[in-house]
């Protein structure tokens, strides 16, 4: 199963170009982060999961601009959104779950996440989706940290939240020329990552589509017994 995820302004770039790295990237599941949330957003929305050939995992209002977009290829078991508590006027913070079931049966739950711009709100942030969390497995969680590897919210995920890094291997911020890895993939122990197939992306075109750029991991998803 390939997981992909990735940060998309709001829409302020060039998002048909955004459309057009996911539909070469070609994932089962997209966790999106800064997707947009106000006047017209389920519209919006729902343009941009067609034009990536995938589908929405049910409204995002709430969700602080997180949520999961799927392929044909999986069947949607459940999926909710959820809001993340934020001091006025901060930008709103939120994550998104989507339970997924591939043809073989074997399922996996994706998790789409946004921290903020504050280290203290980050790990509390982090706590509480652990906390929603507990238990669940096979389980990715990715998205847009807002910190590197030597973040205390990273470290919580990595540590007492049992996951481990699956991708990617470089650095996806800013999208011009990358310097730092805020856009992870992180899987519970139960999901191997596979040799990842490249994706031929000419260098000018990710920054004309956002300002991150999109990550994405192959996994194999343990088969249910």
């Amino acid at each position: 199963m390939r997981v992909a995820t990735y940060n998309t302004r709001d829409f302020l770039d060039d998002h048909r170009l955004a459309a057009r790295i996911v539909r070469a990237v070609d994932p089962d599941v997209l966790c999106l982060q800064e997707v947009p949330r106000r006047l017209g957003a389920p519209l919006r929305l729902r343009r941009f999961a067609a034009a990536c050939g995938l589908r929405r995992c049910g409204p995002h209002r709430g969700s602080g601009g997180t949520t999961v977009l799927l392929s044909p290829r999986v069947t949607l078991v459940a999926g909710s959104h959820h809001r993340l508590p934020v001091r006025w006027p901060d930008r709103t913070r939120g994550w998104a779950r989507a339970r997924v079931r591939l043809a073989d049966g074997t399922e996996l739950t994706a998790v789409s996440v946004h921290l903020g711009l504050k280290a203290p709100e980050r790990v509390r942030h982090a706590r509480s989706v652990l906390a929603a969390l507990d238990g669940t497995a096979p389980l990715v969680l990715a998205g847009d940290l807002n910190e590197g590897e030597d973040g205390d919210a990273f470290r919580l995920l990595t540590g007492a939240g049992g996951l481990r890094v699956a991708g990617p291997a470089g650095p996806t911020y800013p999208a011009r020329a990358p310097r730092r890895r805020l856009d992870v993939l992180l899987a519970s122990p139960d999901l191997v990552p596979a040799p990842t197939r490249a994706v031929s992306v000419p260098e000018g075109v990710w920054a004309r589509a956002s300002d991150h750029r999109a990550a994405w991991v192959d996994l194999e998803v343990p088969r249910p017994r």
